[in-house]
């Protein structure tokens, strides 16, 4: 009677049940898991915002699979404005990079066929392949030398047979973004195996120190476009680049061989008008809303800055706990020791002192014991959060000897 596709989540886990107790009982949590930067007490323009939709424009609909021409243009200048080469003719508008995977894995891959995906990496991979009848095959991210990296050699066995790879720049939680050598190491890998290339580059706003000559976007770059042999789509959005989760607009921005990616955007527009998903006002109001976001994300940017700095200042050089390095991203991973398992710490932070974290295999870590933090609190919250961690740690540390 129903889809096999993916198996259904009928039951909530542990930490998911001691949760909604807490809730339900009006406990005042810190949640170092927030996502959510509406929530995360940033001062957003909202009269501003409110004025954005006035526009009798949107009143009208003439739809484009491909999005409004004036909203796919005013994403390009979001690009130049980085010094990024994006023609508004190679984008493609969707709502959310949920529905951008989506799209792209019915034009790139048949039911049953391997997409790579990285770990540790955000789990909606899993559950948007899974929706679309895709196997998924990992690749990893290791910390070697201070930073995180893909193992390359890994990578390439893996790669046999797959239809297509994911990546996500800087990644979700570790922030590990891709070298200038990575990139040209993927590219050239996936262009010799016919491998399309998806990055979602939403974090790419959120660099820590700009990470200028050191890191590098998937995208084109500079006075004219970087060689990318590669069929490359990187996908982008307002949920991150201007923290408006709201609005629901996302894109796709196609890259590499003229031929293939003409091919790949008639193909992609065939998809979309199917769909036809995107809403006018939103389309309307896409320049408005990329400017103000300038405001919104540099609030986020040094909140998240303000909060990593104060978590290693919190962890002395003999502390037990450790600060992964990160070149983005709105996370911290926290390397905590395996005296018991994440899961139980997560627990007893919660139950005991109203913390709440997320475990390192929610993202799949490849060993105990790590803890990811969201770095979007309020300061003096995210601190005391920090503090009843290391306590807790320290308590563990204590009864274990």
């Amino acid at each position: 009677m129903f889809s096999r596709r993916i198996d259904w989540p009928g039951r909530t886990n542990s930490l998911a049940r001691l949760l909604a107790v807490k809730r339900d009982r009006g406990v005042d949590l810190i949640d170092l898991t927030e996502s959510n930067p509406t929530r995360a007490g940033i001062e957003y323009p909202v009269e501003d915002l409110v004025a954005v939709f006035s526009d009798r424009a949107m009143a009208r609909y003439a739809p484009e699979p491909r999005g409004g021409a004036a909203a796919r243009r005013a994403v390009a200048a979001y690009y130049r404005s980085r010094g990024l080469l994006a023609d508004a003719e190679r984008i493609v508008l969707t709502a959310g990079t949920s529905e951008a995977y989506a799209l792209l894995f019915k034009m790139l891959l048949d039911p049953g066929e391997a997409l790579l995906i990285p770990r540790p990496s955000y789990p909606l991979f899993d559950y948007l392949a899974a929706l679309e009848g895709l196997r998924v095959v990992d690749y990893r991210l290791d910390v070697e030398a201070g930073r995180w990296r893909v193992d390359l050699p890994g990578l390439e066995q893996a790669a046999g047979g797959a239809g297509a790879l994911a990546l996500v720049n800087p990644n979700n939680p570790t922030g590990s973004a891709l070298t200038m050598e990575e990139r040209g190491a993927l590219d050239a890998l996936c262009a010799g195996r016919g491998l399309p290339i998806i990055a979602d580059e939403v974090f790419w706003d959120y660099r820590f120190d700009g990470g200028a000559g050191v890191v590098s976007t998937m995208a084109a770059i500079g006075e004219t476009p970087r060689r990318q042999e590669a069929l490359t789509f990187t996908l982008g959005g307002l949920s991150k680049s201007c923290g408006l989760p709201q609005m629901k607009l996302a894109w796709i921005v196609a890259g590499g061989p003229e031929g293939a990616v003409t091919e790949a955007l008639d193909r992609l527009e065939f998809i979309a008008d199917c769909y036809l998903s995107v809403g006018v006002p939103v389309q309307t109001a896409a320049a408005d809303l990329l400017d103000l976001g300038e405001t919104i994300r540099s609030a986020i940017l040094r909140r998240i800055t303000a909060n990593r700095a104060a978590l290693s200042a919190a962890l002395p050089a003999d502390s037990p706990c450790r600060l992964l390095p990160a070149d983005g991203g709105w996370y911290g991973v926290l390397k905590v020791p395996a005296i018991v398992t994440e899961e139980e710490l997560a627990a007893q932070l919660l139950e005991r002192d109203d913390v709440v974290v997320h475990p390192g295999y929610f993202f799949d870590f490849a060993r105990e014991a790590f803890l990811v933090v969201s770095l979007l609190p309020p300061p003096e919250r995210f601190a005391e959060g920090i503090g009843r961690i290391l306590a807790r740690v320290a308590k563990i540390i204590g009864a274990a000897r």
